[in-house]
């Protein structure tokens, strides 16, 4: 979006927050892991650990902000298993090819396989946003714009909140 905005695509001012997302540790429904926090994560306990690529998946940035903030980092890399998108994290969680991963609650909730163990202390990253505009150069300006509205409308966003998007802070 900033990219659009900087290459004069879309108007800065129409630009809109349509929703929120959070993220989560998880794990296969029938293991007996259990942390409270991100902080408690013990490496010697766990032999993988699935983590979104740094270079590409922004869910793997964000747990790394969060895991660097806990010092954790360090003690956890040589446990990485680095994966080409979320979706992927939650196949090797799936799978049992990763003891834990880290999703989005989104993604989580999209899998009978994989229960959320907790949540990332939101103020431990950047906040995960999902905006929303129409490109200026677009023939269908009006429809886009009833689209958006019905996106930020309170139906649209009990629609996204059932999916486990929230631009509400929940932690």
């Amino acid at each position: 979006m900033d990219t659009l905005i900087h290459d004069e695509e879309i108007d800065k001012s129409e630009r809109l927050d349509v929703t929120g997302n959070r993220l989560v540790m998880i794990t296969q429904n029938d293991t007996d892991i259990h942390y409270e926090s991100f902080d408690e994560i013990d490496g010697s306990e766990l032999d993988q650990i699935a983590i979104g690529n740094l270079d590409s998946v922004p869910a793997g940035e964000y747990s790394k902000e969060v895991l660097d903030r806990l010092e954790k980092w360090d003690e956890l890399e040589n446990q990485f298993v680095y994966a080409k998108d979320v979706r992927q994290v939650l196949t090797y969680v799936e799978s049992g090819n990763a003891d834990i991963g880290f999703v989005y609650e989104s993604d989580a909730l999209s899998s009978d396989n994989v229960k959320i163990i907790t949540y990332a202390d939101p103020e431990a990253h950047d906040e995960i946003i999902y905006p929303g505009a129409i490109l200026s150069g677009s023939e269908m300006q009006k429809e886009g714009k009833k689209f958006l509205e019905y996106l930020i409308s309170e139906e649209g966003q009990e629609i996204l909140e059932k999916h486990g998007f929230s631009k509400e802070d929940k932690a």
